[in-house]
């Protein structure tokens, strides 16, 4: 989650589910990013929902991606993927509890929940269905989006959702010449703004062009294994969400029923 627009989560969240899925643990991705969600097309997505998955009564089956990671989006219910949505809030908070309680998720050991910007409708229903739910927040160097994330951690203490972490993305600017990386929008700001809020400081991941390449193209980039200082950087912020969640073996999280 963040306060701000613009600062990378679905890209963290769409590379922090593959990244888990890849050491082999079960995970799930939620979407509920309803007004603008980008998974599907990250992860290269075009499958449908027909109407007889949603009419038998049993669990909805949901995308897959290779083996271990599962996936949900309001696209993938949508029969023009280009319509808006026009939502208040109770019916997105209808469709975020169908998106745990009628979809055939299996056991888990992690779920990744990808939120919209803010703290409004969509995190504060995951606060209240998904009770043990931590937040990994993100955000960018800059003070004026660090000023929007302070208002997120803020939330957290006040819905009392444990922080799990901070990451500071597009940190610098890797040279797709020489691979150095050069400060663009500052750095450091992430860091220091967890220093401030004692909560984990997970790591900052510098702006590649390739990650934007690979979102659009739907082949994610920073868990790909690639030897860049993205996804290098990006491997570090997986270790330490493992190690602050204190994940060691898969512990199954039953999200059926």
């Amino acid at each position: 989650m963040s306060g701000k627009g613009g600062v990378g989560k679905s890209t963290v969240s769409v590379n922090l589910a593959l990244g888990l899925a890849n050491r082999g643990y079960k995970v799930g991705l939620m979407d509920v990013d309803l007004h603008g969600p980008d998974v599907c097309r990250m992860l290269n997505l075009d499958d449908k929902l027909s109407d007889a998955d949603m009419e038998d009564g049993d669990l909805v089956p949901l995308m897959r991606v290779g083996d271990n990671l599962k996936v949900i989006s309001l696209e993938y219910m949508m029969k023009d993927r280009d319509d808006p949505i026009i939502w208040r809030g109770p019916l997105k908070v209808q469709a975020i509890r169908q998106f745990i309680s009628d979809m055939d998720w299996g056991e888990l050991d992690y779920l990744v929940i990808d939120a919209p910007p803010g703290t409004g409708d969509e995190p504060m229903t995951i606060a209240d269905i998904v009770k043990d739910a931590q937040a990994l927040v993100v955000t960018t160097p800059q003070d004026v989006a660090l000023a929007d994330v302070r208002k997120s951690i803020n939330f957290c203490k006040h819905v009392k959702m444990l922080v799990l972490g901070l990451v500071e993305n597009m940190s610098g600017l890797v040279c797709p010449h020489c691979q150095n990386v050069v400060e663009v929008f500052k750095s450091g700001g992430g860091e220091r703004t967890a220093g401030d809020f004692n909560i984990t400081f997970l790591g900052r991941i510098p702006i590649d062009p390739l990650v934007v390449v690979g979102g659009d193209d739907g082949k994610p980039y920073l868990s790909s294994g690639q030897d860049s200082p993205a996804v290098l950087a990006f491997a570090g912020v997986l270790d330490n969400v493992e190690k602050n969640i204190g994940q060691k073996a898969p512990a199954s999280l039953d999200m059926a029923g």
